[in-house]
């Protein structure tokens, strides 16, 4: 029974390594083909570091388009993030506390909404935008991103909330407060893990973007990371090296963010499945 019982474990962690190999390696190609040059790509075809040097590294951050569009990510990052947070938090409050009519059609209409792939809105939503005329700036990028960040964020939420106990709030009323303080003392204390997992989710969404913001915004000075890492792709000629220092410093936010969140993801997600 040990002997049996131990083949399975070998099995499983065999099949675990080869998936965390998968999931791993372009990772690591992208990071060594980063500090690479360009030429030894095309005479040293191996997967090994080699020719080590900063010069991609160097010019990216001496790139004004690089820092520009990193700060314009970062600026439509944080902001579409917070102000979806708050509209989020709304509709998720009044889908799951709330009562009134229609309140069951409406949390289908935002699953819609959410499942809706970004393909098929784009094209409206560059009308929308151009009419409003909001095109070719942040503040038009932020309106756009919250198309999808808070259906995105409130379908996390619902479950939060519904994994509360009505009597909370109910107590908080009867003690005076208004609903807004009910739902700021008492109830975003309780989902504070599912808010946290939320805020990285969405930002990760809003910072590898890339359709919207390039129908949206044409203009050179409000462009994205995404966009700038596209445009090192031309016609003629591709600079992969500094293609892949622009993706590994892209990454880099990301990925510290990730790391610092992880107790918080894995919290907050497995909470609001409980009945999300």
């Amino acid at each position: 029974m040990a002997t049996g019982q131990k083949k399975v474990n070998i099995s499983t962690y065999f099949f675990l390594a080869l998936v965390l190999i998968f999931i791993l390696f372009p990772v690591y190609f992208m990071i060594t083909v980063s500090f690479r040059s360009q030429s030894s790509l095309f005479m040293n075809h191996t997967y090994m570091p080699v020719d080590f040097q900063l010069k991609n590294y160097i010019t990216a951050f001496k790139s004004h388009e690089f820092l520009l569009s990193m700060r314009n990510s970062l600026i439509i990052g944080l902001s579409a993030t917070m102000m979806g947070l708050v509209f989020s938090v709304m509709a998720a409050y009044s889908l799951t506390i709330l009562r009134y009519r229609g309140r069951d059609s409406l949390g289908r209409v935002i699953i819609i909404a959410f499942l809706t792939p970004g393909a098929l809105l784009f094209i409206p939503l560059a009308v929308v935008a151009a009419n409003l005329k909001i095109s070719n700036s942040l503040q038009g990028l932020i309106f756009i991103y919250l198309s999808f960040i808070v259906p995105l964020g409130t379908y996390l939420l619902i479950g939060f909330f519904e994994n509360l106990v009505g009597e909370l709030e109910e107590a908080a009323r009867i003690d005076g407060a208004s609903r807004l303080q009910a739902l700021w003392y008492v109830l975003i204390p309780l989902i504070a893990p599912g808010l946290v997992a939320v805020a990285i989710l969405t930002f990760t969404a809003s910072w590898n973007e890339l359709l919207y913001s390039l129908v949206i915004n044409v203009d050179p000075e409000v462009r994205t990371l995404p966009i700038a890492i596209m445009n090192l792709s031309v016609i003629d000629e591709s600079p992969y090296s500094l293609i892949m220092a622009y993706a590994t410093l892209a990454a880099l936010p990301v990925v510290a963010i990730f790391f610092i969140g992880q107790k918080f993801i894995v919290e907050g997600l497995q909470t609001g499945a409980v009945k999300g």
